[in-house]
């Protein structure tokens, strides 16, 4: 198939733009600028915002298939005060999803995934509260409310995403890294109460390729890996690290996990445990965690 990744210069969209590769589909990354270098620099390209664009422009013919990986979160804000979260998430998720989903299917594209996120299913009671929660709710609502026999559409919901791929900076993990080793001595070691689910891109990456071959349509999927509580998770890291540590666990705000960023609450545990049903369709590498942990260890200098 001939595939347009949306966000395809991203962490995820583009290990989903490889594992594609690797299928065999002609891959298109969307972003708006080009990978200079890395894995991700031999892509055809096409640029664009889908925030701004006018995507109804023809831009989008030819595809047969869409994964869209870009929605925004709290990293894409502006920080001029020109807008405020509410009114960018709004603008960014409420609307420009949909929009850009009724544009690929007015363009005949004919099978598309988009990547949410887990919050609308593991926690409701945020949707209508939360600003970034709703957006991404309504995001995904606008999304598969166009799934019909001609346009077949599915949502991939994941938890925490852990990964690395080479020219995509990610400098919260060379942080984590540091702290680990205990190279920031200013920092407060413990780990904060409740954990979460997460998943790695490359189970991601596989599961997005098999929700493109053989999802639900106007279905959308809740997907995860491991449940591990922030204590489990971080002494992974320092274990990795070389720096092996029985953390303290504090009722209190983490520098790593701030509780701007935990949208089900702080201190709130989230565990789920995929379907059989769900797995059969997805068909995914399960317990990727601890080995990733190590990996990007042992990469970040």
């Amino acid at each position: 198939m001939n595939v347009l990744v949306v966000g395809g210069s991203g962490l995820i969209g583009g290990t989903i733009a490889l594992e594609l590769q690797k299928r065999g589909h002609d891959v298109t990354i969307m972003s708006r600028k080009a990978a200079e270098s890395g894995p991700l620099a031999g892509f055809k390209h096409l640029e664009g915002n889908y925030i701004y664009d006018e995507i109804g422009d023809g831009r989008l013919q030819g595809f047969d298939a869409l994964v869209f990986s870009a929605a925004a979160d709290i990293r894409n804000i502006p920080q001029d005060g020109s807008i405020t979260p509410e009114a960018f998430y709004t603008q960014a998720n409420d609307i420009a999803v949909p929009r850009f989903f009724q544009a690929a299917k007015d363009a005949g594209i004919k099978k598309s995934v988009l990547i949410g996120t887990f919050y609308p299913q593991v926690a409701p009671h945020q949707i209508g509260v939360d600003a970034y929660v709703t957006s991404r709710h309504n995001a995904a609502e606008g999304a598969l409310a166009l799934a019909d026999e001609n346009f077949s559409v599915c949502a991939l919901n994941p938890p925490f995403v852990l990964g690395h791929l080479e020219s995509v900076s990610a400098p919260h993990l060379d942080a984590l890294v540091h702290y680990a080793r205990g190279h920031i001595p200013d920092m407060p070691v413990f780990a904060p109460k409740g954990g979460t689910n997460h998943i790695s891109t490359h189970s991601l990456a596989i599961a997005t390729c098999n929700a493109l071959e053989n999802g639900e349509n106007g279905k959308g999927y809740l997907i995860g890996d491991e449940n591990l509580s922030w204590k489990e998770y971080l002494e992974l890291w320092f274990a990795a690290a070389g720096n092996p540590v029985e953390l303290e666990v504090r009722d209190e705000e983490h520098p790593f996990f701030p509780n701007i960023i935990l949208f089900a609450g702080p201190g709130a545990t989230v565990s789920f445990d995929m379907s059989d049903e769900d797995m059969a369709v997805l068909d995914y590498p399960r317990n990727q965690i601890a080995d990733l942990v190590k990996e990007i260890v042992d990469l970040t200098p």
